[in-house]
């Protein structure tokens, strides 16, 4: 992760924190593990750390994330993997 020794303001963490709820939201419960959402926190605080602010945007990155993680990746088209 880039984020390491990033200092957030507390509204950016409140954007972070509502990102990554409502993108976990987005996900069939069963894929709403402790792992996932790491990874997807991970990927904001990578993104937000870079100057990123946009939720939409954001929000991109951390469904990304699960994507990238699936092992049916190698399985999707290079068009649909773009989010």
């Amino acid at each position: 992760m880039e984020a390491s020794g990033a200092v957030f303001q507390p509204e950016l963490i409140n954007l972070m924190k509502a990102v990554l709820d409502e993108a976990a939201a987005t996900l069939p419960e069963w894929k709403r593990a402790s792992t996932t959402k790491a990874e997807m926190a991970s990927q904001i605080l990578s993104c937000a750390a870079r100057g990123e602010r946009d939720p939409a945007t954001l929000k991109i990155a951390a469904l990304s994330a699960v994507v990238e993680c699936s092992h049916y990746w190698h399985d999707i088209s290079p068009e649909r993997r773009a989010v």
